[in-house]
């Protein structure tokens, strides 16, 4: 089976920013890969009608590369999903770069890797 794809999740502990913020670190990280950003935005919740925190998106070309945050817990999801030529690991590898160097008591919880569009032959 070859995979087309590839889907790299991180989830941390003790994150402490701002939606915009981390918007910047996932597109500054596309940028620097070979992925081609097409869109990107960050919805801030406030609490009234889901839990404190944001959730922020980077489309790109070969598919995304998000975060998820509960603020109040501390806690920051990020996934890098890529199809083609990307290497996702390169752009999960930056993102974590950026945070440990920006919070260095984050903690990375798990990271976890999967191969995605798996075709026969």
């Amino acid at each position: 089976m070859k995979p087309k794809g590839r889907h790299i999740t991180l989830d941390y502990s003790g994150f402490k920013g701002s939606g915009n913020w981390v918007l910047s670190i996932l597109q500054s990280a596309v940028s620097r890969s070979k992925a081609r950003e097409v869109h990107a935005h960050v919805e801030q919740f406030d609490g009234t009608k889901s839990p404190p925190g944001f959730a922020a998106v980077v489309l790109i070309d070969e598919s995304h590369v998000s975060a998820h945050c509960y603020a109040d817990e501390g806690i920051l999801a990020v996934d890098c999903f890529t199809c083609g030529g990307v290497d996702p690991a390169l752009i999960a590898d930056d993102i974590h770069g950026q945070l440990t160097a920006a919070i260095p008591s984050i903690k990375l919880i798990q990271r976890t890797e999967l191969d995605r569009f798996v075709m026969e032959g």
